[in-house]
């Protein structure tokens, strides 16, 4: 108590009697945006910025979101609570007539910083004037944030800060957003990334389109790293950079068939670098990690108390024990309903599915208006995809999925069949079961029919508006049909 007080008055008390030197922390944070970083391994493109930053700290090779679509993975990190814990699951919900709150004693992290005396702020980069994203799926008070840049701060007074980038979205959805960032890539580094470089994963082919979006999807990656040397200079110049924790995550990986919304790495495994005072540089961690730590690291970091309901784990504290697995889910996105969980250690990954009558790829609007998914379901059409690349396209799924990571990164072969793996998949089962228990996963209840209406109000509402074509409209209101007969039929 005593010491709580004397914080209290040392934070209040003229900058000319007390200098407060705790650490500045800023997070930078891409959207739709896989490790695809030379530092991570990738050798078509180079990305000098995020590399020195993992150079001056410390790189986890084997982050993870537990969410892999935005508005539920931000509603995770800026609690340090999983999703499915307060009610966020699903994509998009509670902007209707219902409301999603809190549950009680759940705090913002930004409001944490602030109560300790911290400014906050967020803002997108460049600066533009405007609160950077935060797309949380509850009721929150924007005051939790100061301004959109931390240039407003009083003098001497440390800051919060997040800087929030379109990172993967810059590439667009079609031929017209991927020469758009790559031409603004060949003004800032003199260069395009070729379509020769693409190397892609097996399980897409070698279509035209799906070359060209993930050239452009790299040109994206290259100006975020442009933007992260932009963002160190200003801190340099401003003679804070060596007092600033800096720490560099996606919202969960690359926007593409089999990435983002669903639980493969494509969608969960993300790039997380931090460096800064008291971090040893050139550490690379391989332990499994969860994206809701940057919460608790952050916030003690600043020697800010961890509130006792906090789920993230401080995992740069000495006496940190590594967690032995992570975990994900996938609920409904937009108007799409779905239900799937996940558990990966270091060497397994087990998935289920708890709608497994239906099809991987089941309407979505938003997927479905990206060429790269127009090219797919071309090729499958035509049948000139393979039986890996065909995967997506069933139209039931298995109940459980169990992937040996060590042998097959790439998540193609399903285990969860075979006898000679059933003790692990004994044993991921159950570690599955017993982490919905014992965070009481909300998604163990489907949404009510009621809250689905209400959120599906907005966006049909939205998608009403003069800019959006009149098909999208349609398409969505067909998604949401179909979902409703299923539901009614109990799938």
């Amino acid at each position: 108590m005593f010491r709580t007080f004397l914080l209290a008055c040392l934070l209040t008390a003229s900058p000319l009697l007390f200098a407060d030197d705790r650490p500045n922390i800023v997070w930078i944070i891409p959207d739709d945006m896989s490790a695809n970083f030379s530092c991570y391994g990738e050798t078509a493109i180079q990305t000098p910025n995020v590399d020195r930053l993992a150079q001056r700290g410390v790189k986890f090779n084997n982050a993870f979101v537990t969410a892999p679509v935005c508005s539920t993975c931000r509603s995770a990190f800026i609690t340090g609570m999983y999703q499915t814990s307060i009610g966020a699951h699903h994509h998009r919900s509670g902007r209707g007539e219902l409301k999603i709150n809190l549950p009680d004693g759940i705090e913002l992290v930004p409001k944490l910083f602030q109560q300790a005396g911290y400014h906050t702020s967020i803002t997108g980069w460049p600066l533009n004037g405007k609160l950077g994203k935060t797309d949380y799926n509850f009721q929150w008070d924007e005051s939790v944030y100061d301004s959109n840049d931390w240039a407003t701060r009083n003098e001497g007074q440390p800051f919060f800060a997040q800087i929030q980038t379109q990172g993967g979205k810059l590439r667009g959805k079609d031929a017209e957003g991927w020469k758009k960032v790559s031409a603004a890539a060949e003004k800032t580094l003199g260069s395009r990334t070729p379509n020769s470089a693409v190397k892609l994963p097996p399980y897409y082919p070698d279509h035209p389109d799906v070359v060209r979006d993930w050239a452009a999807y790299l040109d994206s990656v290259r100006m975020t790293d442009v933007m992260v040397g932009e963002v160190l200079a200003r801190l340099e110049k401003e003679g804070v950079l060596e007092n600033t924790i800096v720490l560099f995550m996606t919202d969960h990986g690359i926007s593409h068939a089999r990435g983002k919304q669903f639980l493969y790495d494509e969608g969960l495994h993300v790039p997380l670098v931090i460096a800064g005072p008291g971090i040893p540089a050139g550490t690379v961690r391989e332990d499994v990690v969860e994206h809701i730590d940057i919460a608790a690291l952050s916030l003690a970091a600043a020697d800010i108390a961890l509130p006792n309901s906090m789920q993230a784990r401080d995992i740069l504290a000495d006496d940190y024990a590594p967690r032995e697995a992570v975990f994900a889910a996938r609920d409904r996105c937009d108007e799409t309903v779905d239900h799937i969980r996940s558990v990966r250690t270091n060497d397994f990954k087990y998935i289920r599915n708890f709608l497994p009558e239906r099809p991987y790829l089941q309407p979505c609007a938003y997927k479905d208006a990206k060429a790269i998914l127009i090219a797919l379901r071309a090729d499958h059409a035509a049948g000139k995809l393979n039986d890996t690349q065909a995967l997506l396209f069933r139209q039931t799924r298995p109940t459980e999925e169990l992937y040996d990571l060590k042998n097959d990164p790439h998540e193609i072969h399903n285990l969860a069949g075979d006898p000679l793996f059933a003790a692990k998949l004994t044993e991921m089962r159950q570690r599955l079961d017993v982490w919905m228990q014992e965070t009481d996963d909300q998604g163990r209840q489907a949404e009510s029919e009621q809250m689905y209406d209400s959120d599906m109000k907005v966006y049909t509402d939205r998608l009403s508006l003069p800019k959006f074509d009149p098909k999208q409209l349609t398409t969505v209101q067909k998604n949401i049909a179909l979902m409703k007969q299923w539901a009614s039929e109990g799938k």
